[in-house]
């Protein structure tokens, strides 16, 4: 994950905020009016000629991004290459295609930006699903600006706003080019075929993540999302995988499952613990680092912050996968209480529009903000837009399992075992140790009495706080953002208009159908 920005250069500062997301090389470059800022992490092609930014006739060219059709562009697109770096390969193709021919030819996680020396203005785009952050605001001047994460733009920019993924900019406009949570059709109602073809897409969809000059390893928290993605790289790399799982000091759900599934593929497991104290530590860390006062967002955060800092200090590992964006193709525990096939549609339509903003966004933050690149093979273009067409009764939860078509398509005995394959998964902030929640709870309700709840609450108007610990984010959040409370559109909970779901509390333990799933 490396860090992005241009500016005006007269709003260019000596120092960074986003210098840890690329600490291997950080250049900055004049070029018309902009200072291009480019912070490393070098992946492909370690030596110094992968630095960005790249430099041709007619372009000046950064992006965070991994390019996994690259071997193929560059054999189709002849150029004088002077690295290994699968990003290189974007300067030809802005000389042969409109931007957003590009974006159609790219197969990748990417957010660029590119200045050209013809038309002396910029361009910038993002990919379908956000994997790669952007944002843009406005400076004073009236020219406009980009940078990896909303804090760099502080500065310059009195509204900073999250750049759309699957748009581009194209100097005067922002322009959509794919919109995967748009389906014209439902294409896919032969169940055989349907798995085969989950099956066949989400394997192609880890293997071409595994491809990197630096060491990978693999969040792996015992569920069906990560276990699957660390079972197909195993069985395609054909030896043993680095797994990194973590968990409270005290009542945590995953580590038990993780280890199984740790010890059933042979890999080199790491278990992490993290107590109270820690969490209290590193909460105004998390709200600084993620950019959010989404409360779902803050919770799943701390963990998954804390491991990876852990594999960064501890490890050779420079990236990792990791199993977000299944729940909103296959459906969450809340998702049984869908009234109908098209509810669920419209919801999973919902959730992968804004996911950019939420669960997207904390796999991001957590593991940059550490040094690290994610993959995250659940979101590959190709495996959402089968799977968003696919007919959506069959989606449903009728088979008393929840991501019902998920695990049928796997149940071959090749890749998890049955108990594994069909276990109920639990929430990941849940799942990591019950007593974490609680722990920030307890934290918020000695922070205010019912009185000041009210009182404090009164003052947002849009999207009050639910509850004292939202109001805590809120109030840490605007400390360190002032007047950004745009950037999220609003609280990740259920949908509450559908029965059981009229919750304060996004955590699936306030659902009915928790049962086993936090056991």
């Amino acid at each position: 994950m490396c860090g992005i920005i241009a500016k005006p250069a007269v709003y260019d500062k000596e120092l960074s905020s986003v210098a840890y997301r690329g600490p291997d090389a950080t250049h900055k470059t004049p070029i018309g009016d902009y200072v291009f800022t480019f912070h490393r992490l070098a992946i492909m092609d370690t030596t110094h000629s992968g630095d960005q930014p790249f430099v041709s006739s007619n372009w000046v060219l950064m992006c965070n991004g991994e390019i996994f059709n690259y071997q193929q562009l560059r054999e189709d697109y002849p150029y004088a290459y002077v690295s290994h770096s699968d990003c290189e390969v974007f300067l030809p193709l802005l000389d042969k295609h409109s931007i957003g021919g590009i974006c159609h030819i790219l197969d990748g996680e990417f957010a660029f930006v590119a200045y050209d020396k013809k038309n002396n203005h910029l361009i910038a785009a993002r990919d379908p699903m956000g994997i790669r952050p952007l944002f843009y605001g406005f400076c004073s001047n009236g020219q406009i600006a980009f940078a990896s994460e909303m804090k760099e733009l502080l500065d310059c920019c009195a509204t900073i706003y999250p750049f759309p993924p699957g748009y581009y900019y194209d100097g005067k406009d922002f322009i959509p080019y794919l919109k995967l949570y748009e389906i014209d059709e439902v294409k896919h109602t032969h169940m055989p075929e349907i798995l085969d073809g989950i099956r066949d897409l989400l394997i192609n969809s880890v293997v071409k993540r595994l491809h990197a000059d630096v060491p990978i390893g693999y969040l792996l928290s015992g569920g069906l999302d990560s276990s699957l993605v660390c079972s197909i790289a195993a069985k395609h790399l054909q030896k043993p995988i680095d797994t990194f799982a973590i968990g409270l000091d005290y009542n945590p759900i995953d580590l038990k499952y993780a280890k199984q599934m740790a010890d059933y593929l042979g890999s080199n497991h790491h278990e992490v613990i993290f107590t109270k104290e820690d969490i209290l530590e590193v909460l105004k860390t998390i709200v600084w680092v993620t950019e959010t006062w989404d409360v779902t967002t803050i919770r799943a955060s701390i963990p998954m912050y804390l491991l990876c800092k852990y594999v960064r200090n501890n490890t050779g590992v420079r990236v990792v996968l990791s199993g977000e964006i299944s729940d909103e193709l296959f459906g969450y525990k809340y998702t049984d209480f869908a009234p109908n096939a098209g509810e669920f549609q419209k919801e999973s339509q919902k959730r992968i529009k804004e996911l950019y903003m939420y669960d997207v966004l904390r796999a991001d933050r957590c593991i940059s903000s550490n040094s690290l690149e994610a993959r995250v093979p659940f979101s590959d273009k190709h495996l959402i837009g089968y799977v968003m067409g696919i007919d959506p009764e069959l989606k449903l939860n009728k088979y008393n399992m929840g991501k019902y078509l998920l695990r049928k398509a796997f149940d071959n005995g090749e890749y998890l075992p049955h108990e594994i394959l069909w276990r109920d998964k639990a929430a990941f902030s849940d799942a990591v140790g019950h007593g974490m929640v609680d722990c920030l709870i307890e934290l918020a309700e000695s922070k205010y009495t019912d009185g000041e709840f009210i009182e404090k609450s009164q003052k947002y108007r849009n999207n009050p706080p639910l509850t004292k610990e939202g109001l805590m984010y809120r109030e840490i959040f605007n400390e360190y953002f002032p007047n950004q409370e745009h950037v999220i559109v609003g609280y990740w909970l259920p949908n509450q208009s559908w029965p059981n779901c009229n919750l304060s509390d996004p955590s699936a333990r306030h659902l009915p159908n928790y049962g086993a799933s936090g056991k």
